[in-house]
């Protein structure tokens, strides 16, 4: 029973790491601040006691001095003049040097252990362009926070931009460099009071717009920043190039036309003489189908297929433990056939659940196909521990819900976390037959299950399960199950898996007779 956090960024992430994780991460930082605002509190009462003193002197020093000899004919006064200088300074110089830094600078050390590093940082931002990607966002959207479904709009700042495009330049990722330096311009033009100046920014632009092969535009950013800094060093180098550039492109233009004018005419003779080829058969890249597919953008099904599609009141062939309480189960595609589980979870065992992962959370692995062994990866940032019926009585008791539904054998079901590649020969209980997969939140915006294949997109709802099966009953793969989960835009994704395997299954699915049966 394998569960796992998928997480949103704001912030992100980084890696963005799973939510229960940040929110640690955000208790640490309210606790860094109540220390620093005592810092604080302790310096202004420090400062206080100084202020006092300072102004009392002041005061005493201006009478004095106005009749010194007089003043000091009091022998009072002369003797607390010689207490002031003897002792009373002494004691204002020890406030003065009492440092009240020590409980804040002791709990930042202690905490720093727990802070994210630059790893996770560059993985945060990362995963943020990941996103802008997917749901096709413009850089301002991100920036002023318009996300849809957020609850805690956050805005970012020039010095925000400016880091996530530094970040995609030192990748050599110059698209995402030209967008968030660009974004940073735009909120300095705006007069956004910040650190950073604009000379910096459109360096750094100016020469992303170039790596992408757009030397006018480069030119003309490079022209802004000489109007700001007219001895910029690597500008003027820039400016000299970029011109040289254009007047070399510009030649081999003029030299093209006339040759293009006659074969032109020949090329026009030649494709009248020529049929068109069909477009009919063609593909869109996989990546970009996913994308499609994760902003809701799939195939839509016909009204045909739609009318084959129904919802029903569940008892898998008079089930014993259902008679009584049939389970609520609705089509949600029909090739692949996969089915939605609804009310099939409820809030206590979802608490429950997490609350027994939380602790075992470990970063998700991929199969590496260089070394042959799981590891980690940028793209893949989710959370997932294994659950057994050893830990708790009530995962028993869903494994049983899940058998009771689908019929099959939970026994050869994975259970435990393997890290070998070849964990299902260590399992020995063949392929995985079937995936029942429960959805254990909401999720804001993002965050769907696609099936790049056919088309098909399943969105996360609460308390709900989705199962379909992922070989044919001949045991061939059905390779139109294939599928990913689509990053997590606002909100956090909980979701747990049940894999169920081959072996055990002989008598409740039994063999078919062709390859796709």
């Amino acid at each position: 029973f394998a569960v796992a956090e998928l997480p949103a960024i704001t912030l992100s992430v980084c890696d963005l790491n799973s939510s229960g994780q940040m929110t640690d991460l955000l208790y640490t930082e309210k606790d860094l601040v109540t220390s620093l605002k005592d810092y604080i509190k302790a310096e202004e009462n420090k400062l206080e006691q100084i202020k006092q003193w300072a102004d009392k002197l002041d005061s005493l020093t201006l009478t004095a001095t106005q009749d010194p000899e007089g003043f000091l004919g009091h022998p009072v006064n002369a003797f607390k003049l010689m207490k002031r200088l003897n002792t009373e300074w002494g004691n204002l110089e020890s406030l003065v040097l009492r440092d009240t830094t020590d409980g804040f600078i002791s709990n930042l050390t202690i905490q720093r252990q727990y802070f994210p590093t630059d790893e996770d940082q560059t993985g945060a931002a990362k995963a943020l362009l990941r996103l802008q990607d997917t749901y096709r966002l413009d850089a301002n959207t991100i920036s002023t926070g318009n996300l849809p479904g957020v609850k805690h709009k956050s805005h970012m700042t020039v010095e925000d931009c400016y880091e996530l495009g530094k970040i995609a330049y030192t990748d050599v990722d110059y698209y995402h460099t030209e967008l968030w330096m660009a974004q940073a311009l735009k909120q300095l033009d705006e007069g956004e009071e910040s650190t950073l100046d604009k000379v910096t920014v459109l360096d750094y632009l100016s020469y992303a717009i170039y790596q992408q092969g757009d030397l006018e535009r480069a030119l003309e950013y490079t022209k802004r920043l000489l109007e700001l800094d007219p001895e910029h060093q690597r500008a003027n180098g820039n400016l000299k190039y970029f011109q040289f550039q254009l007047e070399k492109q510009k030649k081999a233009e003029e030299d093209e036309t006339g040759t293009q004018k006659e074969r032109g005419k020949r090329e026009t003779t030649e494709k009248k003489k020529k049929k068109p080829k069909s477009v009919s058969g063609h593909q869109i890249p996989e990546r970009k189908k996913y994308e499609m597919l994760c902003r809701g953008e799939g195939i839509k099904l016909t009204p045909r297929r739609q009318s084959r599609l129904f919802c029903r009141y569940y008892n898998n062939n008079r089930n014993p433990r259902l008679l009584l309480a049939p389970i609520k189960q609705q089509d949600e595609w029909d090739r692949p056939y996969i089915v939605r589980y609804l009310d099939i979870i409820s809030d206590k065992e979802i608490e429950r659940i997490k609350h027994l992962a939380k602790p075992r959370l470990r970063r998700a692995t991929v199969h590496d196909p260089q070394t042959g062994k799981l590891t980690t990866a940028q793209y893949r940032v989710s959370k997932s521990a294994w659950l057994t019926g050893y830990d708790d009585p009530m995962i028993e008791t869903i494994n049983q819900r899940i058998e009771d539904l689908t019929g099959l054998e939970m026994d050869t079901a994975e259970e435990l976390q393997k890290d070998e590649p070849d964990a299902f020969k260590e399992l020995g209980t063949g392929n995985r037959i079937a995936t029942w997969l429960f959805y254990m939140s909401d999720v804001a915006a993002g965050g769907a299950t696609v099936f790049p294949d056919v088309g098909a997109a399943v969105w996360p709802q609460k308390g709900t399960a989705v199962f379909w099966y992922n070989l044919f009953a001949s045991g061939e793969g059905d390779y139109s199950t294939r599928h990913a989960a689509c990053p997590v835009l606002v909100g956090n994704k909980w979701v747990s898996n049940k894999w169920i395997h081959e072996r055990g299954q002989e008598w409740r699915r039994p063999c078919g007779l062709n390859e796709t049966e």
